[in-house]
């Protein structure tokens, strides 16, 4: 059994799919067809398809009964301790230096500062004046 999903493929190659596989939804093929005929399909997706993405799952004798094959694809099949994972990738960050305080601190001396006003009955003189 495999299944295998186009993105962006050219309708010439959608249509030759078709001669082996059945296409469920657009760019969505899945058949149960032998390794050969498995083989000379992908490497037919990966000439044929230079803009496009294709993913293919096909059926294994692993320990998941899985196996994924990618084209152009950002996400990288990792074997993880014998477990195929799809690897994803991370948006990296700049290292940002900020500077200042966060505008959580400044709302929340804003608010303290309102209450001490009216605590204080907005005489500031009184808090700087010693017994």
């Amino acid at each position: 059994m495999m299944v295998l999903v186009l993105t962006a493929s050219p309708p010439g190659l959608r249509g030759d799919l078709t001669k082996w596989l059945l296409e469920i939804s657009p760019g969505v093929f899945v058949g149960n067809v032998n390794k050969r005929v498995r083989e000379k399909l992908w490497a037919r997706v990966q000439t044929m398809c230079q803009e496009g993405r294709a993913l293919l799952v096909h059926s294994s004798t692993n320990e998941q009964r899985l196996e994924f094959h990618v084209h152009d694809h950002s996400w990288q099949p990792t074997d993880l301790d014998g477990i195929t994972v799809m690897k994803r990738p991370t948006k990296r960050r700049t290292a940002q230096t900020r500077t200042g305080w966060s505008t959580a601190r400044g709302q929340r001396r804003a608010r303290r500062a309102s209450w001490m006003r009216r605590y204080d009955g907005g005489n500031d003189e009184s808090a700087s004046e010693t017994p």
